[in-house]
């Protein structure tokens, strides 16, 4: 099994919008990322430019209320909210395991609130308010693939205006 780690930095929301597409431009179907991080993180931020890169059109928005929003793209993106659930066992009134398992993309906000129902395979996203707009993303990847994505995201992040990963450029 192969598991990597790393810490990233933005210095606007706009910068972290590039760091999701740079994301939406690695994922594949069947990849679940996790993003956890308090109210106002930037979950949906990431959520905006993954979707983005996956050519979904329209305003992407926290599904809060609905739980799960599926949106058409060059892939599906499967993107829940599971702030407002109480319990593990409501995750299948709204199929969760068959759409995770399905042939999307599925971006997970408040995923850490079940992680006995998550793949064993995932990548996490941490996000952290560090400024007004600057955040740190503590990224953590649980399997090969997950792995795999994650190396990828970051080599794509370094080359970002406003982005600093392990080894590449700072914000400006």
């Amino acid at each position: 099994m192969s598991a990597l780690s790393f810490v990233m930095e933005t210095d606007s929301a706009a910068a972290t919008r590039r760091a999701g597409a740079a994301l939406g431009a690695a994922v594949h179907a069947g990849d679940v990322v996790i993003l956890t991080g308090d109210l106002g993180a930037g979950k949906t931020v990431i959520a905006q430019g993954v979707a983005s890169a996956l050519g979904v059109s329209g305003h992407v928005t926290s599904p809060t209320f609905n739980i799960l929003v599926v949106h058409r793209g060059s892939v599906g993106l499967a993107h829940f909210d599971l702030y407002r659930l109480e319990r593990a066992e409501q995750l299948e009134d709204i199929d969760f395991w068959g759409v995770v398992e399905g042939d999307v993309v599925s971006l997970i906000e408040w995923g850490d609130r079940f992680p006995e129902a998550l793949p064993a395979d995932v990548l996490t996203l941490t996000l952290e308010i560090t400024g007004d707009e600057s955040r740190r993303i503590a990224v953590s990847a649980s399997g090969e693939r997950s792995g795999a994505l994650a190396g990828s995201w970051r080599s794509a992040c370094a080359g970002l205006d406003g982005v600093a990963v392990p080894g590449g450029r700072a914000p400006r």
